[in-house]
C-alpha cells in the first residue's frame, strides 16, 4: 500500500514572510506533518489521532510527499501504532521536542524504513537555534498549542488511537470481560476502537456487530429490535454496536460502506454480511449464528445416569504420614542429618501429630523451606542407592497433604515430581518405591477435591502438562502388575483420579486434558486390568460379583467407574467409543456406549 506524508503550513504563510526579519535565519514554513497509509490519515495532536485523508482541521496539506509503499499488514501496522499510543499521549505533546513530526518520522520508518525530510525533522532546533527562537519559545508553545493539537475536541475526528494492552483496559483480557459482561447482562458493547474489537473477536465465539452512524435513520430503526436480541441472546453471544462516524479506522479495517451493515463471527471468521434496517433479515441471521454456534446435545445427557451427570469431588488420597523414625533410618548417616531434612520431619511430625488438640493448630503449623527440600531431594535421588528413595519419595508424598506444600511443589517444584515420577516407570523399579509413588501420585489430585480453586493437574501449563503424562504412564504400567495387589489397587485409584479429571474438563466445557490416543491407552488398560480379575477367578471372563473377593470387587467396580467417567460425553465416534464397544460391558457402561 501506498504511504504518503501530508505537510501542512501552521503558519499559513507568515513564517516564510516574516521569519528571516525576526530571526535572522530563513523559515519556510512551521511544519505540520502526517502521515496517509490504507486510506488513514494519522497525526498526532491529542493523543494519535486518525481522519478521512485532508479532512482534519489542519486544513488542506501544503504538498503531499510519496513515501514509499508498505507491504506490512495491516493489523501489524496497527499493533505498532497502539504501540506508539503509550508513547505519544496528549499529555507528552511538546511542540519542539515531541510533536507530530516526531510522529511521522516513527511511523515512516517503520512502514517504509525512510525518514520525513530532514528541514521538517530539524525545524525546531533551527529555530531554537536563533536568539528570537529561545526568547520566544514559551509564547510560542503557548500561541501554537490549540493549532496543534486542535484541542480538547477537534472536528473533524472520527477517531484517535488508544494506548497498547499494557497500559490501558483494551487489553485482550480487558476486552474478553466487557464482551462477558455484557453478554451476561443482555446488553449490547458499544465499541470504539480497532483494538477492542479485534481482541473480542479473538476471545469471543460468537459476535454480532452492527455498523451504524450517527447520521443513519434506517439505524435507528432496528436499534429497538438489536437490543433485544442482545437481551435474549444473553451469554450465547455479544452483539456490539459501531459507530463509524466515531470510529473511522473500524469501519476502513471492515469494508463498511454503508449504514446499516451488519456482520456475523463465530470462533473470529466471518459468517456473513448484509447491509439494510430489515428486522426480520437481522433476527433470522442471529438466529442462525446461535444455532451454529450451540452444539448438539450429547446422547449421554438424555440418560438418568446421576453418577455421572455431575462433577467428581472425591478423588483417591493417600493421607496416613508414615512411622517418621523408622522411615530416617533408611536413609544414610549424611542424609540422614541434614538440617534440610530434620526440618521436613519435624514440620510432618508437628502438622500431623494425632496429639494436636486443634486441627486448626496443626494446619497453621510453619513450612520449612520447600525450595532447598526439593533441591535436597533431586540430588540426593541422583546419588543414593534406588533402594534408598523410598523414604525420601515417602516423605514427599506425606508433604503433598498439606495443601500450602502440595500448591508450592506443584508449582516450584516440577523438577522433583518429575524426576520422582519419572523414576518409577521402569520396570525393575522396587516394589515399595513404586507402590508410594504411586501413593504420591495420588496425592497430588488433592487440589481437585473441589477445596481448592483450581486442580494443578488440571492447568495448561507446562509443568501440569508432565505431571498428567508421568502419572498417566506410571499407573497403566502398574496396574498389570499380577503379583502385588496394593500396587495394582494404587495403580487403580491413579487412573480413577486422572479419568476423573477428564470428566470434570468435560462437564465444564474446557479442552480435553488428555489427547485421544492418551484416553484409549488409559481405556485398554483399564479393560484389560478389570479382564485380568474376572480371569483370576476359577468360573473365568463370565464370573459373578459373588465369585470374587472382597478387595477384587472393590477394585473392579473402581475400574469400571474410571471407564465410565472416560466414556461419560466422550466423542460418539471417536476411538475411545469405538475400542469399547468390541468390549463386554457391565449394563451401565454398554448404556453409555450404546446410546445415539
Amino acid at each position: 500500500m501506498d504511504v504518503e506524508l501530508y505537510v501542512y503550513d501552521l503558519s499559513r504563510g507568515i513564517a516564510r514572510m516574516y521569519s528571516l526579519a525576526l530571526t535572522g535565519t530563513q523559515i519556510d514554513a512551521i511544519y505540520h506533518t502526517s502521515i496517509v497509509f490504507n486510506g488513514i490519515e494519522y497525526y498526532f495532536g491529542q493523543g494519535i489521532q486518525t481522519a478521512v485523508p485532508g479532512s482534519t482541521h489542519h486544513g488542506q496539506p501544503l504538498e503531499k510527499l510519496r513515501l514509499g509503499q508498505s507491504e506490512l499488514p495491516v493489523e501489524v501496522v496497527e499493533e505498532y501504532i497502539q504501540s506508539l499510543a503509550e508513547i505519544y499521549t496528549p499529555e507528552s505533546y511538546d511542540l519542539f521536542l515531541r510533536n507530530c513530526n516526531n510522529f511521522s518520522q516513527d511511523l515512516a520508518m517503520f512502514l517504509v524504513g525512510k525518514s520525513i525530510p530532514e528541514h521538517i525533522r530539524n525545524l525546531p532546533q533551527t529555530f531554537l537555534n536563533t536568539p528570537f527562537g529561545q526568547m520566544m519559545k514559551p509564547q510560542i508553545e503557548m500561541a501554537l498549542r490549540g493549532v496543534t493539537q486542535g484541542g480538547a475536541h477537534p472536528a473533524p475526528h472520527p477517531g484517535s488511537i488508544r494506548p497498547s494492552p499494557a497500559a490501558t483496559t483494551t487489553s485482550a483480557a480487558a476486552a474478553a470481560t466487557a464482551a462477558a459482561t455484557a453478554a451476561a447482562t443482555g446488553v449490547v458493547l458499544n465499541i470504539t476502537n480497532l483494538r477492542e474489537l479485534t481482541n473480542i473477536l479473538k476471545t469471543t465465539a460468537c459476535v454480532v456487530i452492527f455498523f451504524t452512524s450517527a447520521t443513519c435513520p434506517p439505524c435507528r430503526m432496528v436499534y429497538p429490535t438489536y437490543d433485544k436480541l442482545a437481551e435474549e441472546a444473553g451469554t450465547r453471544a455479544t452483539l456490539i454496536k459501531v459507530d463509524v462516524s466515531a470510529a473511522y479506522e473500524v469501519g476502513s479495517r471492515y469494508g463498511v460502506r454503508a449504514t446499516p451493515t451488519f456482520m456475523t463471527f463465530l470462533h473470529g471468521e466471518k459468517v456473513d454480511e448484509w447491509t439494510g434496517a430489515s428486522s426480520a433479515e437481522l433476527r433470522g441471521n442471529v438466529s442462525l449464528l446461535l444455532a451454529m454456534a450451540a452444539p448438539a446435545a450429547h446422547p449421554h445427557r438424555k440418560l438418568d445416569l446421576p453418577t455421572f451427570q455431575g462433577p467428581v469431588t472425591s478423588f483417591v488420597l493417600f493421607p496416613k504420614p508414615p512411622p517418621l523414625a523408622k522411615l530416617v533410618q533408611k536413609l544414610p548417616q549424611p542424609y540422614r542429618a541434614d538440617p534440610t531434612l530434620t526440618a521436613v520431619v519435624d514440620f510432618i511430625n508437628d502438622r500431623f501429630s494425632p496429639k494436636e488438640a486443634a486441627a486448626e493448630a496443626a494446619a497453621d503449623t510453619s513450612l520449612p523451606d520447600l525450595h532447598q527440600f526439593s533441591v535436597f531431594v533431586v540430588s540426593a535421588l541422583a546419588s543414593l542407592p534406588v533402594d534408598s528413595h523410598f523414604a525420601l519419595v515417602d516423605l514427599v508424598r506425606t508433604l503433598l497433604v498439606d495443601r500450602r506444600a502440595l500448591a508450592f511443589m506443584t508449582t516450584n517444584s516440577g523438577e522433583m515430581l518429575d524426576t520422582i515420577l519419572s523414576n518409577a516407570c521402569p520396570e525393575e523399579t522396587p516394589y515399595n518405591l513404586r507402590l508410594v509413588t504411586l501413593q504420591l501420585a495420588c496425592n497430588l489430585f488433592l487440589s481437585c477435591d473441589g477445596s481448592a480453586t483450581a486442580c494443578t493437574l488440571s492447568t495448561s501449563n507446562s509443568t501440569g502438562g508432565i505431571l498428567r503424562g508421568r502419572c498417566l504412564a506410571l499407573a497403566t504400567n502398574s496396574l498389570l502388575d499380577s503379583e502385588h495387589a496394593a500396587q495394582r489397587a494404587a495403580a487403580a485409584g491413579l487412573l480413577y483420579n486422572v479419568a476423573s479429571t477428564v470428566h470434570n474438563a468435560r462437564l465444564a466445557g474446557s479442552p480435553e486434558l488428555y489427547t485421544e490416543e492418551e484416553q484409549v491407552e488409559m481405556a485398554a488398560a483399564v479393560i484389560e486390568g478389570i479382564t485380568q480379575i474376572e480371569n483370576t477367578c476359577e468360573n473365568g471372563p463370565s464370573v459373578s460379583t459373588s465369585s470374587l473377593s472382597l478387595q477384587q470387587l472393590e477394585m473392579k467396580n473402581r475400574l469400571e467407574m474410571t471407564l465410565g467417567l472416560l466414556l461419560y460425553e466422550a466423542p460418539v465416534g471417536g476411538m475411545v467409543m469405538d475400542l469399547c464397544r468390541g468390549v463386554i460391558l457391565s449394563p451401565s457402561l454398554a448404556v453409555l456406549v450404546n446410546s445415539e
